[in-house]
């Protein structure tokens, strides 16, 4: 039995994050949207108009916390009052997962706000491994790895990233959360192919899919999250649509955030994109068994 039936994660169809510009519409209209992904680190704090938001967001939809600050790759010791507060926001949620980001985000107590590629080595593959078991522990939930978009590369890594995530994912028993624009964006900046990187993950592994719009810069991608998605990987989700199956999708835009209907809209192509994919069929899971409708 794989790792998606045993912790029966569930597909949850196609999400938005839950930004500042669509709050008032979000809680006074309920539009229509399937699930909504919020950033972790901004709900911790006790009390306040954003755990307000927050209950009022939980009362109407399923939401999914998403970090940047886990910092899972970092020599730094796990910090353990970051665990504890991701425990308590998960299970308030009763969120059927959590994810953060494959890297690291600082050294020596200090946090540089960026997610920091990995060297990839066995060291620290066995590095990140024990740190997720840990977390995975202590929140007592699914915990899923993003690939995160990269620039540069260690000179001393000895493995593909692919091939990294998977291993750890496979040791760690966690599961990936497949941002397939990162896939794209990182391909482009160092020139290996996006395609072979999707058919590599471990699709049984794959617990939600991202989708975002980037920059081209000239010489390099940026993952700016600020535009639409780009045809190039409406093909990655795609291919890994045809892999993994039915799979909880965001569509992430955190920068130059347009009207919710502009969001929506987006939202609204992924489905029909979805539907494409998997062969126009009604699909679900239910209680870690796949179930499609004829």
């Amino acid at each position: 039995m794989g790792w998606r039936q045993r912790n029966a994660i569930p597909d949850l169809g196609v999400g938005v994050g839950f930004r500042t510009p669509h709050v008032t519409h979000v809680l006074s209209q309920r539009p229509p949207m399937e699930w909504f992904e919020i950033i972790s680190e901004n709900y911790f704090a006790e009390g306040g108009i954003q755990r307000a938001n927050l209950e009022r967001l939980a009362s109407a939809y399923r939401v999914v916390p998403h970090g940047v600050s886990l910092s899972i790759g970092g020599t730094d010791a796990l910090d353990t009052k970051y665990l504890a507060r991701l425990r308590d926001l998960v299970q308030r949620l009763d969120a059927p997962w959590c994810s953060d980001h494959l890297c690291f985000t600082g050294w020596g107590g200090v946090d540089v706000h960026d997610l920091l590629p990995m060297p990839m080595t066995r060291e620290s593959l066995a590095h990140v491994v024990e740190r997720v078991k840990r977390v995975q522990g202590t929140i007592e939930r699914p915990f899923a790895l993003e690939n995160a978009s990269s620039y540069l590369e260690w000179r001393g890594s000895t493995m593909a990233e692919h091939d990294f995530l998977a291993e750890i994912a496979e040791r760690a028993d966690c599961g990936i959360l497949l941002d397939v624009n990162n896939v794209y964006v990182s391909a482009y900046n160092h020139g290996f192919d996006a395609r072979a990187y999707v058919d590599a993950i471990p699709a049984d592994r794959v617990a939600q899919i991202h989708v975002a719009g980037h920059t081209d810069k000239g010489g390099y991608l940026l993952d700016t999250h600020s535009a639409h998605v780009r045809d190039e990987v409406w093909d990655l989700y795609r291919r890994a649509l045809r892999r993994a199956g039915p799979t909880s999708t965001l569509v992430e835009w955190d920068e130059d955030i347009p009207a919710w209907d502009v969001l929506a809209a987006e939202a609204e192509r992924t489905r029909a994109v979805r539907a494409e994919a998997l062969g126009g069929a009604a699909a679900a899971r239910k209680e870690g068994e796949w179930v499609t409708a004829s």
